[in-house]
Order: structure tokens, then sequence, then C-alpha cells
């Protein structure tokens, strides 16, 4: 593994940082998240457009720039530091890589080609709370997450020759607002038992949706219903290639998400030391205080473990090398550590709804809710790794 940046990833960093911090600052960011849709649609327009963010990962074939996705994963990382809101994991790291993966040839040359130039976002709607599951996160996703032919979950058949849906999912990213969404569903009832893809536009009839309260803002979510809606499969209809599929995605995922928070737990260590500098108590900077130092301290070291953690994570994506979950894992308490020092030594303001702080604690704590905890995501990398599996040693 080379540590260093390429000068193309050098130039993405730069030129996102320049483009965020003059479209998504603080007061651009509150009025995004009042917005219906959750986020600003021109700043996702000048990502598109400027950056080619949306396709970065993609392949040129698709309209895509064919970058690593290391350079994704990056790019992430800059948006996290200022907690933009944006289709960008929905659409670009759940969604488009599933759809290269199990599409066929004409749903990819349908869909991919406007995923890569912005026009149209996706997402990815699991019944809730099994986003993590059917990653294959924080356990084997072969289970009956989807709906195991039980009342909960969105069930499949096929009426007239037709696949149609009907069920409910939660807590999907962008799910009010995204034009496409792929909805893993239950079929084949207990005999046959299966989960697959679907692919369902926002505005298909019987598709009721519905932006949900979040505990952190700056990640939109909507409540999906699917009233007996008309669905295409996608791909085929083997179990196998979808939870293999889901798998993959999955280690992918949680490297962008690490490296996602490491840029939000580095902004909110950023903004603490730049606070303490200045607030004064008893005659002096309150950041001249050992204690203060210390706990700051201890801050940046985790973060810097993190870094170095998401950084490999991103760069193993491909290499057989299932390092994901455990990178999130680390990020994730990083970015608690650093969300909560800074609510603490900036006071009485920190946990205020006028100061950015509290939302960096409520990033945290959601992405936990979501992808995590962190424990679960260890435990199921050492379960995945047998390391506590006793095995007996015949000589």
């Amino acid at each position: 593994m080379d540590p260093g940046f390429t000068t193309e990833q050098d130039e993405i960093r730069r030129t996102l940082r320049g483009l965020l911090h003059q479209r998504s600052g603080p007061h651009e960011l509150r009025a995004a998240l009042d917005t219906p849709a959750g986020h600003d649609p021109a700043l996702w327009a000048a990502l598109a457009d400027h950056l080619g963010l949306p396709g970065l990962a993609l392949p040129e074939a698709y309209g895509g720039v064919g970058c690593p996705v290391a350079d994704l994963a990056l790019a992430c990382e800059e948006t996290g530091r200022v907690l933009a809101p944006s289709p960008l994991l929905a659409t670009s790291v759940l969604a488009a890589p599933l759809i290269l993966a199990l599409g066929t040839d004409a749903q990819r040359a349908a869909l991919l080609p406007r995923i890569a130039a912005g026009t149209l976002t996706a997402t990815f709607a699991v019944p809730a709370p099994a986003l993590a599951t059917a990653l294959a996160l924080t356990r084997g996703n072969d289970g009956d997450w989807a709906g195991g032919g039980r009342a909960g979950g969105v069930q499949a058949r096929r009426v007239a020759g037709a696949w149609r849906l009907y069920g409910e999912a939660a807590q999907v990213l962008d799910g009010h607002s995204a034009g496409l969404l792929l909805v893993a569903a239950h079929t084949g009832g207990y005999v046959r038992s299966r989960t697959l893809l679907f692919l369902v536009p926002g505005e298909s009839e019987g598709l009721v949706r519905v932006r949900q309260t979040a505990l952190d803002a700056t990640r939109p979510q909507g409540h999906v219903q699917l009233r007996h809606v008309t669905a295409e499969l996608m791909g085929g209809d083997d179990e196998r290639d979808v939870l293999a599929a889901l798998a993959a995605l999955g280690d992918r995922a949680a490297a962008v998400l690490a490296c996602e928070a490491v840029g939000a737990a580095d902004r909110a260590l950023e903004r603490t030391v730049e606070y303490v500098g200045r607030r004064e108590q008893f005659g002096r900077a309150i950041g001249s205080f050992q204690a203060v130092q210390h706990r700051l301290a201890d801050v940046h070291v985790q973060l810097q473990a993190a870094r170095s953690a998401a950084y490999y994570a991103a760069w193993a994506t491909g290499r057989d090398a299932r390092v994901g979950g455990l990178a999130l894992a680390q990020a994730l308490e990083a970015l608690r550590t650093a969300a909560g020092e800074a609510i603490q030594l900036h006071g009485g303001i920190g946990f205020t709804w006028e100061h950015d702080a509290h939302l960096y604690f409520k990033r945290a704590a959601g992405d936990e809710l979501l992808f995590g905890p962190a424990h679960r995501l260890r435990a199921h990398a050492a379960d995945r790794a047998r390391l506590f599996t006793r095995e007996e040693v015949t000589v």
C-alpha cells in the first residue's frame, strides 16, 4: 500500500473542499435541512456538473469517471467534514454499485449514465432496522431480514407475469425523494424462501413516501409504503448472487462511511481547538489548561488511528480484504468521542440548536443506529475470522 495520495486525489479533495466551503456553510446547511428533500438540489447539481462526483467510481463505459473506490471515499471525507446533506451516499455508495453488480446490460445502460450525470438519484430500501444486516455488517445476511414470509417487511409475488410488491420500509436514506428505489423483498413463501432486489421508479402507482423525523437531520430518511406496486426484477432470481453482492457492497460502503466519519471527527476537533483557544476563564484561555490539552490530545490520537484504518479499508476494497466493518467501528467511536468532547468543551452553548457541535454528535449517534453499533461491527468481524472458534489440534 502506498500511503501517499496521487495528484488527482489531492486535486479532488482541494476542489471539493473549496466548493463545499462556498456552497455548504452553516447557514446553507440549515436552509437545506428545512427543504422537503432535505438537501440542496443546486449543490447536488454543482457536485455532478463540476466534479462528476455521482459517477466518480462508475466505469467510463456508463458515463462515469472510472476512479477507484478510494477516490470516492476521500470525497466523502470532505462532505463529512461539513455534514453536507446530499444523495451521494444513497445513490453512489449504495444503489449504483448494486445496479453495476446485479443489473442486466439493459438496466445498466438505462440507469447508470443518468446516475453518473446526477440527473437520477437512487436508494436502497430494506425494512428497518435491517440495513446493517442486509449489508452483512453486523451479522450474516442469509436470514429473513427482508420479510421471511411473516407480517412486516416487503413481500414480492408474480401476478399475471409481473412482479408486485407489498409492504413497507422505514429509515430509507433519501427514500422520500429518490428517483429510483432498489427494494429488497422476500418471495417464494416458506418452501422456496429467498430475497431478491427490485427496481421501483419513484413515481410508481401505489408507492407512498413520506419524510421521517430522524435523529440526524443531515441524513434525510423516508418511510416507504408499497401497495401492490409493479416492479422490475433486477438481474436474475438467484438469491446467492444477491446476498454475495450485498455483502461485498457492505464492506465497500463501510470503508466509505469510515472516511466520512473521520472527516466529521476531524472538523469537530478543529472547531473545538479553535474555541478553547479563544474562550477565557480565570483570565486565561481554557485551552492553556493542561486537563483540556490532555483531553484533546486523546481525541487527536484516536482520530489519527481511525484515519489510518479508514484509508487502509478504502484502499483494500476490491482486494479481497474485508476490513471495512472494523474501520467503520473505529471511525464511529472516534467521531463519537470528538463530538462528545466538542459539546463538553463548548460548555452551555455546545448542545444548543444555534451551535453545530450537536449536529456532529447526532451524526455519530445516527450512523451507529443505521450501520452499527461499533461493538457489533467488531463482533461480526471476529466471527467471520473465526477468531474465538476453538479448534482441536491433532498431533
